[in-house]
């Protein structure tokens, strides 16, 4: 799969606007997992930081945070909305990864495919540099998105809209290729009219025990979670944490 662009200023402002309940559900678990393993504060990497809801929470809680993405827009929102945290405009499985107590990618962004090269051995030599990185006793939390992500019934297109804005997805794949699709149409209202934008974003999907099996090479112990706490998954998204 080659490289792509995502989350223009329109489709980042949408999905701050829309869809940052999903990050805002994950938090009171992923606080609980990180004292769980004994990180009270220090540093976290975000790996696919969006906008910086999940950086600006663990500000608050007393956390410093590193945070990266490959979307300029969403950097610009997010060093607005985390205005304590560093962000970093760089692809996921390439930036300078720091010496850290915690590394995070929530919202399957690790399964992107915004690098010319993605697939299971970039995302494993990935796990390698993270292991590295994090000290002794560091925890990786992340989710990927599984080939059960994909419909079964053929592609399925799904319609949001909010005051200033309306979006529609279509989302279509290959279960046995472990490849998703997702179009994207944005409206996001501009003075008395409607701009209209578009994306495609192409996913490469990973089984549960080929990351496993990846995290186990790279060093780490790892247990497979349906969800953060008390907040589920969607189905075909499964988390990990792995640990140092």
């Amino acid at each position: 799969m080659g490289a792509m662009r995502g989350y223009g200023d329109d489709l980042a402002y949408i999905h701050d606007a829309a869809f940052s309940d999903y990050g805002r559900n994950t938090t009171p678990g992923l606080l609980r997992m990180l004292r769980r393993n004994g990180i009270t504060d220090g540093l976290v990497v975000d790996l696919g930081c969006g906008s910086g809801r999940w950086a600006g929470d663990l500000n608050q809680r007393g956390y410093a945070v590193v945070g990266v993405d490959q979307s300029p827009a969403f950097i610009r929102l997010a060093r607005k909305i985390a205005p304590q945290s560093k962000f970093v405009l760089a692809s996921l499985l390439r930036v300078e990864l720091p010496a850290c107590d915690a590394v995070t990618s929530v919202g399957e962004c690790l399964n992107y495919c915004f690098d010319r090269k993605t697939g299971n051995r970039e995302l494993a030599r990935l796990f390698v540099r993270v292991y590295r990185a994090l000290r002794p006793g560091g925890v990786f939390i992340f989710d990927v998105a599984e080939p059960a992500r994909v419909p079964e019934d053929g592609p399925r297109r799904t319609w949001f809209q909010g005051a200033d804005w309306a979006v529609l997805v279509e989302t279509a794949g290959d279960r046995s290729r472990k490849a998703l699709t997702r179009r994207i149409i944005c409206f996001r209202k501009t003075g008395r009219r409607y701009r209209r934008s578009e994306e495609i974003h192409r996913l490469r999907l990973y089984s549960a025990d080929e990351v496993v099996e990846m995290l186990r090479r790279a060093g780490f112990r790892a247990e497979c979670l349906r969800g953060y706490g008390r907040f589920r998954l969607p189905a075909g998204i499964v988390a990990f944490v792995a640990k140092k």
